[in-house]
């Protein structure tokens, strides 16, 4: 009898909103992509757009960038991208809350708050949350919807997606302890922003790392929980293959600490039963002279049997890496046809701009890459591989030399200023070491391409993805000189207001590291633009387009608008009628690009900076919705905020 009302409430109680239309997962499918089968929304109508609705939390405080470290100011960053669960949208705030609303008016439904430790943290955001329905219950059973977080408090949480309530059952009243295993450390050394991925009744999550602190961090170590109960089901332990994990006097793992972490979003194909994961790179992020087996799997794309957790293949995009040039976006799925064969692909962007496309079942490459030679000269006491992989296809998504005699500037005198900088360092292009002359590192540790990953409109087969056009700066600093005050240790006095000193604890130097390489008028020295969208043929591997993305406005002062190409972090989301949607920028607009030519069709004001990625959804009549969260970002300028934003077409369209 059970069953049987099981299955009529399945298929005779319609609910508001098609479930063919709903956005289960952070990247809409479980392997990514963005992609949505919506197309009320159009080349031709899409500038019609108004707001429908805003719904603000609360959630959000300006400061400084890793304040956590320095005393306790910070800003947040509201990343978020929802989910869209039958009648329900459901969002994480900067602070863990999770919200529930009702998707055509943004009215509230619930609230659930972990109660956070704001205090002390270097990072506060939240980039989205996981969904899974228990079929052995009823709808109306406890926890038969289940929506699944993680938190800065580096908590794992199971919640009710009816009320927000905590599912009991799972691990200690609805929360497991990620930190277990790990070892003593502060708690700003490690947390969690990236939804964890769901396969085959586990859950799967990794956990993110404070950079340049210290080379005794925590361990990146994977894990998959069963998703009813929160039991620890595998672990991935990203050491050599031949070292084995570490267990305490009762059997418990203690995973080897600084290696490579997973910090961004993971994907998962349960018709190939495989999960995989982008790695980042053992820290501190500029020496690795002390990596001796912690790289094993640094800087890669990683898939793991989702049964087990026993490595399938890897592919490594950057060897040894000593440029902050971990893979930061989710692994992103695609299919296509060679030799009559449907070929099962993913997408893998970097912070490089270079773009590798592999093989899901094998890791191979779908086409040929070669290791090609790169600059040499490490400090003292660390090594450079002799070589780096370049993928024949695509083509790099950005440049990869700084051209001091191409500086930018908004007048002779700031121009000047990049220039002669320029000529003071290290400049050998992609992969120049980090030096004690002070390198440039182009592209920056930011990107190229970063967490928002590529939309992939699978319709056309076409991949598009957002990219950095920024120069970062790095100066090694022998450790009897870290004390020295930052004027006395900079570039220049013009480039101190830009510049951290990263202390590096263990190894033989600290680092001065500025996140952009900018003119003394907080210009970027890079010529324009700072910021491009691009279009990829994921069958041939051509670039379709390649177009500026943003503007300067609100990132310069009056008359210095009329840039084109902005900074930008975030991601784009692709539709059935070709219309791709965007924020990402540093000035404050949602942007609509025709996704087969590039052109950009409308553009819609926002209160700030929109660093997420957008999401859209139909309800029952077809009615198409586009939500963005607006809420600024320390590393692009923006101001912070709380603005979740709905915008849809107006009734007589």
């Amino acid at each position: 009898m059970r069953f049987l009302l099981l299955l009529l409430t399945i298929f005779f109680i319609n609910p508001v909103f098609s479930a063919t239309d709903d956005w289960t997962a952070y990247g809409k499918g479980s392997g990514g992509g963005h992609f949505s089968k919506a197309d009320e929304i159009t080349p031709e109508n899409v500038g019609k757009l108004e707001k429908v609705w805003v719904h603000r939390s609360g959630d959000y405080k300006g400061g400084a960038n890793s304040a956590g470290v320095k005393g306790g100011e910070y800003q947040t960053s509201f990343q978020a991208t929802p989910l869209l669960v039958d009648d329900t949208l459901f969002y994480c705030t900067s602070y863990n809350r999770v919200f529930a609303l009702n998707p055509e008016t943004g009215e509230e439904k619930w609230v659930f708050d972990p109660k956070l430790k704001k205090d002390g943290r270097a990072i506060l955001a939240c980039r989205g949350l996981s969904s899974w329905k228990d079929e052995t219950k009823l709808p109306s059973d406890s926890c038969y919807h289940r929506i699944m977080g993680v938190t800065i408090d580096a908590e794992l949480f199971s919640i009710d997606g009816k009320n927000g309530k905590l599912c009991e059952g799972f691990g200690n009243n609805g929360r497991v302890n990620l930190r277990e295993g790990l070892g003593e450390h502060p708690a700003l050394y490690y947390w969690s922003t990236s939804p964890p991925a769901i396969i085959n009744e586990k859950i799967v999550v990794g956990g993110s790392v404070i950079d340049n602190l210290s080379i005794d961090i925590p361990g990146g170590v994977v894990r998959a929980f069963d998703i009813r109960s929160g039991e620890l089901a595998w672990y991935w332990d990203p050491i050599p293959p031949d070292e084995a994990t570490i267990l305490d006097d009762n059997g418990n793992p203690l995973y080897r600490r600084g290696t490579a972490n997973v910090w961004s979003i993971i994907s998962a194909d349960p018709d190939l039963n495989m999960v995989y994961l982008p790695t980042g790179n053992a820290s501190p992020d500029y020496y690795g002279g002390h990596r001796e087996g912690l790289e094993e799997y640094s800087s890669s794309v990683v898939a793991l049997n989702a049964d087990t957790g026993k490595l399938v293949w890897s592919f490594q995009t950057v060897h040894h890496d000593i440029w902050d040039y971990d893979v930061p976006s989710q692994p992103t799925f695609y299919e296509f046809q060679r030799d009559g064969k449907i070929i099962k692909a993913l997408a893998q962007t970097t912070k490089t701009g270079l773009t590798f496309l592999l093989n899901r079942k094998t890791g191979e490459p779908i086409f040929p890459i070669e290791e090609r030679e790169v600059p040499q000269g490490a400090i003292e006491g660390d090594y450079v591989s002799k070589t780096q992989p370049f993928p024949s296809k695509p083509a790099p998504l950005n440049p990869t030399y700084f051209d001091p005699d191409k500086a930018f500037g908004f007048t002779f005198w700031d121009r000047g200023h990049c220039k002669r900088t320029a000529k003071k360092l290290r400049n050998e292009g992609l992969f120049t070491p980090p030096s004690l002359q002070g390198s440039i590192h182009y592209p920056s540790g930011v990107g190229g391409n970063n967490w928002g990953g590529p939309a992939v409109d699978s319709k056309r087969n076409i991949m598009v993805v957002n990219t950095n056009n920024m120069a970062s700066l790095i100066v090694m600093i022998p450790r009897e000189d870290c004390a020295k005050p930052l004027e006395e240790l900079s570039i220049n006095k013009n480039q101190v207001r830009f510049t951290n000193i990263e202390s590096n604890e263990g190894a033989p130097y600290c680092n001065l590291r500025s996140m952009g390489f900018f003119s003394p008028l907080g210009v970027p020295c890079t010529e324009p633009p700072w910021g491009t969208l691009t279009a990829v043929d994921l069958n041939t591997g051509e670039h379709l387009w390649n177009v500026p993305l943003g503007t300067s406005k609100d990132l310069a002062p009056f008359p210095f608008w009329w840039i084109k190409g902005a900074p930008n972090m975030g991601g784009p989301t692709v539709t059935a009628s070709g219309v791709t949607f965007i924020g990402a920028t540093s000035d404050h607009y949602l942007r609509a690009f025709n996704t087969e030519t590039g052109e950009e069709i409308a553009k819609f004001r926002l209160p700030t900076g929109a660093h997420a990625t957008p999401m859209t959804y139909t309800n029952k009549e077809g009615k198409q919705f586009v939500v963005i969260a607006a809420g600024g970002h320390w590393a692009i300028g923006t101001p912070a905020s709380d603005h979740l934003i709905a915008f849809t077409l107006p009734k007589n369209n």
